[in-house]
This record gives structure tokens, sequence and C-alpha cells, in this order.
């Protein structure tokens, strides 16, 4: 039975709890230092990389385009400080791809502030005009997903949106910097909102707060304008409450067909992040260089939210916050959905939404043993899209990937790591999804 969508904190069915560690959102954002030297990716979106359009040896300003978009579905990248091009070539990257790279020697005693800039009248810019400037700061989705905002901004003529849905859940453990720029930069995010529906053509928008956050909630109220064409609406704090499928059906009661976009039932969704910058450097006529990200977890001795200039190695990162020595494993994004990485040289992107280190003494001292499927149902009632999590992990098991596919619905798997979080016989199942996921792309691709 699922629950319904008007109850006072809106939700879904199933889902987790899982221990929330919250404690950096009553911190306000600071600032960070700029690293000796910055490693800018020009991958770092969903589409084309950016083409490089500067030398080794020259000299460059904060704010400057040092790679160009190539085509619609690709972003430019802009120096995110002023110095000297030391290098370009392939780098590391945090999902363990050598990506090209531009390494920039930074002039320690320059400012933090934008040198290059084109302010702008978005009021009397028309669709189009929007969706090029947009293009031009370069933002691709903040929360995490990276696909370039003004991709995903564009509508085509025969699909009409009526709500715009603003994604400020955060349900990730740890992460708060949703939070801290709901409650610093809200009007940042009112902006970026009116902008998103005048370029989508939708007349209204529904924000999403979980109940965890009410000085978020209460911030955005407070700017709401008269005219009722924005609202806020508490949200139950559970996880995954802010997958675009689950927020959808806990803030409108609709679902998703298999198979669509969430456009095709007429609703277009952003992250608070990514519509806060867009109202912050829209106008201005500013890029993309730096980015708020939460640094936390038990290793770190000064978490908090921080402005991080994009391209800031995470080892710098660590060590301006005192990372402690027993430092042992270390997570972009959160615990649950994010990423371990195996070097601390790979940069900061504009992915980026998380820094988390966790000691050896936060770690298990070795890897669980795994048990077979007893038939508990447990992922079965944390499943947010209803699936059978244990039948795919028995087939993934015998290497039964299309028959997952075509029987058992696997696309429809958003990988929220649910089903292990709750596994008893530690099952690594959405390992196992991603696995079966990556086979039948390639054999659709033979």
């Amino acid at each position: 039975m699922r629950l319904p969508f008007f109850s006072r904190a809106a939700t879904f069915a199933h889902g987790i709890h899982p221990a929330y560690h919250k404690e950096t959102g009553n911190q306000p954002i600071r600032r960070f230092p700029f690293a000796p030297r910055l490693i800018v990716p020009l991958s770092q979106h969903i589409g084309k990389p950016a083409v490089c359009c500067v030398q080794v040896g020259q000299e460059i300003l904060r704010g400057q385009v040092i790679a160009t978009a190539d085509g619609f579905v690709s972003l430019p990248v802009h120096a995110p400080a002023t110095g000297v091009v030391e290098a370009i070539g392939v780098m590391p990257a945090a999902n363990g791809k050598m990506v090209e790279s531009i390494t920039i020697r930074v002039y320690q005693a320059d400012g933090q502030e934008v040198q290059v800039r084109a302010p702008r009248n978005i009021d009397a810019m028309d669709k189009n005009e929007l969706l090029a400037a947009i293009q031009q700061t370069g933002i691709s989705g903040l929360g995490g997903a990276t696909f370039p905002a003004h991709v995903k901004l564009s509508v085509p003529p025969e699909t009409v949106i009526d709500t715009l849905v603003v994604n400020g859940a955060e349900c990730e453990p740890f992460l708060t910097c949703d939070h801290r720029i709901m409650v610093e930069r809200t009007q940042d995010l009112l902006r970026g909102i009116r902008i998103a529906m005048k370029v989508s053509g939708a007349p209204r928008t529904v924000i999403g707060v979980e109940d965890n956050k009410p000085d978020a909630i209460a911030a955005i109220r407070a700017a709401l304008p008269a005219d009722g064409s924005i609202t806020v609406r508490a949200l139950e704090t559970k996880y995954p409450q802010g997958a675009e499928d689950t927020i959808i059906y806990a803030l409108l009661g609709r679902e998703i067909p298999a198979g669509q976009r969430p456009a095709s039932i007429g609703v277009l969704v952003n992250n608070v992040m990514t519509l806060a910058y867009l109202g912050r450097l829209l106008s201005s006529g500013e890029g993309i260089v730096e980015r708020v990200l939460t640094v936390a977890g038990p290793a770190v001795e000064k978490p908090g939210n921080y402005i991080v200039p994009i391209g800031t190695p995470l080892r710098f990162v660590l060590e301006h916050v005192g990372a402690r020595s027993n430092a042992s494993e270390v997570i972009l994004g959160g615990p649950m959905m994010g990423m371990t990485i195996s070097s601390l040289d790979v940069p900061v992107t504009k992915g980026t939404s998380g820094i988390l280190a966790f000691g050896k003494d936060e770690l298990p001292e070795e890897e669980p043993k795994v048990y077979s499927c007893i038939k508990c149902g447990e992922c079965l009632k944390a499943c947010p899209k209803f699936l059978n999590p244990s039948q795919l992990g028995l087939l993934a098991a015998k290497r039964e990937y299309e028959l997952m596919a075509e029987r058992y619905n696997l696309d429809r798997c958003f990988e929220c790591g649910c089903c292990s979080y709750v596994c008893p016989s530690h099952i690594p199942l959405v390992q196992q999804f991603r696995i079966a996921k990556a086979v039948n792309r390639e054999k659709a691709t033979a």
C-alpha cells in the first residue's frame, strides 16, 4: 500500500533511515584558500569534454574561459584561479580514468574575486538567449549528476512542463551543503528558480525540503513570492527521499513510467545547489569557478561546508581541515551512493558535493563475510522502486544479466543502495546490479 502524497510531511513508500550525522548543517559556509596548484579536468559533466583553448606558459585570470564547449551537450571550463598554465595532459580522475586536464600554478598573492565577467540583463533575454547564457556559465548538475544545466532546461516544443520540482531533500548522511545554501543563499535560489521557470515554461514550482532542516524551510518560506507560483513543502526525513522518482511522488503523487523521464509527466527536477548558482552567476556573467561542498566524517577535525575552488586536490582539502593521520578511507559524495577513491591527488570537480574521511577505527577490521540469501524479505521492504533485489541478486550470481533486465526490471533500479544496507547476509546487491547493467550496455552496443 503506497503512502498518501498529501500527508503533512510528504514521502514515499519503503526506504530506510540510516544514521544521518548532519551536525555540519548548523555551521555557516566558510571560504577555502587556494592550493598552490589546481588540476582542472576538461570533462566534469555528462557529454563531450571541453576543448582546451590555452597554452602551457600562458597567464590566465580567474573566471577566464580556458576550455570551450564542444557542441550542445558540452560545457566550457573557466579558470578557478589567476596563475599560469603549467601543464596540459592526462591526469587521474576520481573514477579511476585518465582525463585531459589543465594544471594551473596559482599566484598565491592574488585574491579570490572573479576577474573576468560579462554582466547581462537577463530580464531582456528570450528563452534561447537564456539557454545560451546558461551554457556559458559552465554549470552542470551540482547535486552530483553533472548533467549540463542548459540541456536539462531545454524542453522540446511539444513537451509541456506544468511543475518545476526543486530538490532540497539532501537525504545522504553527512552532506549538508544544500542545507546551508538554502539558508544562506535563499535569494540566489529564488532567482535561479525564476530563470528555470522562464526557460522551461513551468507555471509553478514546488520546493521539497526534508523536515530535519526547519531553518531552511523557514528561510525559503519567508522569501516566497506573494503570487503563490513558488511553494515549499516539508518532506519526511528518509533515504532516498531526494531521488527524482521518489521526490516527484512525494510532492506530486505522480509516477514516472518505465523508461521515461520526468518531462513525460510534465515535471522538471533541479537540485537547489544548481539553481542557486544559476541565480548567482547568470546576471553577473561569470563562469563557475568554485562550489560549496561538505567536508566531514569521523577523521576530520574541522568538518563543515566550504567554498572550494574547482581543481583543488583532495589532499590539500584534507590537510586544511585537519584530517587525522589514521584516515584510511575517503568517499566523494555521500556514503550511500558516493565513490571511494584510491588517490588523494584527484581534484574537486563541479560534481563534488562532499568529501568524507573515515579512520581505521571507524571501519570494520575486515570485510564482512557474505552469506547466502535467507529470503528474509528485508530488501523488498526497503526498495523504493518495489523491485525484488533478492531475486535479482540470485540471477546476478548466475550471470543471468539479460533476464534481470527483461523480466525483473533491472533498469528501474537507480542504485540507491537500500537493499545492500539492510541485507543481513551482507550480499553486495547494488554492486552486482551495477555490473549487470554495464554488461548489458556493452552487449547492446556491440
